[in-house]
């Protein structure tokens, strides 16, 4: 069964103004939640001293979400985005209120089917290019309904 409906009518009760400041009647509901940031940097090499001081509070929302009334969560399916470190099970930051350029990576809906691909355009040409070398790019063609939906933003990923 697919998600589509549901997601449309979501994103159909949304704000589609560029800019947050377009979004009439909308406003985000405050969610903050700082964390503790160590000033320790964590060593990817070899390990060092460890220390515990505390430098700073950080806010995933404020450093995930830049455009709160213009931005929405997805959770990937496939292995089509792989190269672009984009894995199944992951989970989309979706920017509605970014501009949609070539080689911005985009939630869009080709033919009624939702999908995350990097976005190409070359002059009048426009194609969905797959970050996997065993899915081929998708060129949109006369008649072919395309509709970009955002601008990924973040991927996060659980381990």
């Amino acid at each position: 069964m697919s998600a589509l409906p549901a997601v449309r009518a979501w994103l159909a009760a949304r704000p589609l103004g560029r800019r947050p400041e377009e979004a009439q009647g909308f406003t985000p509901s405050p969610s903050r939640l700082p964390l503790p940031l160590y000033s320790s940097r964590i060593a990817a090499g070899f390990p060092s001293p460890a220390d515990d001081d505390i430098e700073a509070s950080v806010d995933l929302n404020e450093h995930l979400v830049q455009h709160p009334a213009a931005t929405f969560f997805v959770r990937v399916q496939g292995e089509s985005m792989t190269g672009a470190g984009i894995h199944h099970g992951d989970l989309l930051v979706v920017d509605r209120a970014l501009e949609p350029k070539s080689g911005a990576i985009v939630v869009a809906v080709v033919d009624g089917e939702l999908t995350v691909k990097r976005l190409h355009i070359e002059g009048e040409r426009v194609w969905l290019m797959a970050e996997n070398p065993a899915y081929p790019p998708l060129e949109i063609r006369d008649g072919q309904e395309l509709f970009i939906w955002g601008v990924v933003a973040h991927a996060v990923r659980s381990f």
